[in-house]
């Protein structure tokens, strides 16, 4: 078992902007909303950020995360196939499939571990079971790296200053922790987004131009 200090490492290396999973490509629909005046400065982003993580995009993946990582392996592709039912749109089911996909190369290549492509979320907890880094750390710093990838997302878009954008994660931080605490002790039948408007968006994203992000 890794130490606590090295698990942590391990994990802000896969969950850092750094790590070629192609994160900054995707808005996860924030760019429609922009075009749309929906979203328009500092709170209004908060406000979509928050609505993404605690009823759609972060509350599931967190559940997918969670049961990934107590998953033997021959439940994970079921419940891989149900992470990509969960996609409302073709480009969602690319972004979480693409960048789950450059995940498992990455870190099957670096730390040798026999890690399938997977959805995003999915690939993430096999890896961190395969590794016997815990999931409370993993499931809190997931949701943070997702909260910090839309941030920088807004950056390019709304536009949202540097010092807007961090106010924007440090103030969500606390909700991504109770989301990751809620996610460990919940299973795929509690699985639920409700997160209508940015699911809409991201269909209309298909047929936006001009455009800057793949959904």
């Amino acid at each position: 078992m890794p130490t606590a200090t090295d698990a942590r490492l391990t994990l802000a290396q896969w969950l850092s902007p750094a790590y070629p999973t192609g994160g900054f490509a995707w808005s996860h629909g924030l760019e429609t909303e922009v075009a749309g005046g929906r979203v328009a400065d500092a709170e209004s982003f908060e406000a979509w950020l928050a609505d993404v993580l605690e009823h759609g995009l972060g509350r599931t993946d967190a559940v997918l995360l969670a049961e990934a990582h107590r998953a033997a392996p021959e439940e994970l592709p079921a419940l891989d196939a149900e992470a990509r039912a969960f996609a409302p749109s073709a480009e969602r089911l690319a972004e979480t499939a693409e960048q789950g996909a450059a995940f498992a190369r990455t870190t099957a290549a670096v730390w040798g571990l026999d890690l399938p492509p997977l959805t995003h979320p999915v690939a993430v907890g096999r890896a961190a079971a395969l590794m016997g880094l815990p999931l409370p750390d993993t499931l809190a710093l997931y949701l943070h790296a997702v909260t910090a990838s839309l941030s920088s997302a807004a950056q390019r878009l709304v536009p949202l200053g540097q010092t807007e954008a961090q106010a924007a994660v440090a103030h969500l931080a606390p909700l991504c922790a109770r989301l990751a605490d809620e996610a460990e002790s919940r299973g795929r039948d509690e699985l639920s987004s409700a997160a209508w408007a940015a699911d809409i968006a991201a269909m209309r994203h298909e047929t936006l131009q001009p455009r800057l992000f793949r959904s």
